[in-house]
């Protein structure tokens, strides 16, 4: 039984709404980014940082004063990847953190799997 006097819908955590209200509801980002490309502020998310107060997105700025993948990023807030992405998108378009990818186009095999073993590590470190 839920205490819900209409009965119908069960109450909702507010811990799993909260974190859409900062992208507004949107899930998916401007830009595609993938889990383990490299976010860093830029000096212009620095001194915006200073102004924001208590913000998923000063959050993001000041976690990635040092390059952190979207994966960690993620760990680190406990959000979801999609909030992340779509935070970090926001932020991007706004010259406040650049992205970095870790394989170019034109990456071998080799490259890929290194790269696979390293995600995997860093997993296993969180």
């Amino acid at each position: 039984m839920t205490d819900d006097p209409a009965g119908d819908e069960p109450r909702r955590s507010p811990a799993l709404a909260r974190p859409y209200a900062w992208t507004e509801g949107r899930t998916a980002p401007a830009v595609d980014i993938a889990v383990e490309a490299l976010v860093e502020t830029t000096a212009d998310g620095r001194a915006e940082a200073v102004y924001q107060t208590s913000s998923a997105s000063a959050e993001v700025l000041e976690l990635c004063l040092r390059p952190r993948s979207l994966m960690e990023i993620a760990a680190l807030l406990v959000l979801p990847l999609g909030v992340v992405r779509v935070l970090v998108s926001d932020l991007m378009q706004d010259d406040l953190v650049v992205v970095r990818d870790t394989l170019s186009d034109t990456a071998g095999w080799d490259e890929r799997h290194d790269l696979m073993e390293r995600v995997l590590h860093g997993l296993r470190d969180l």
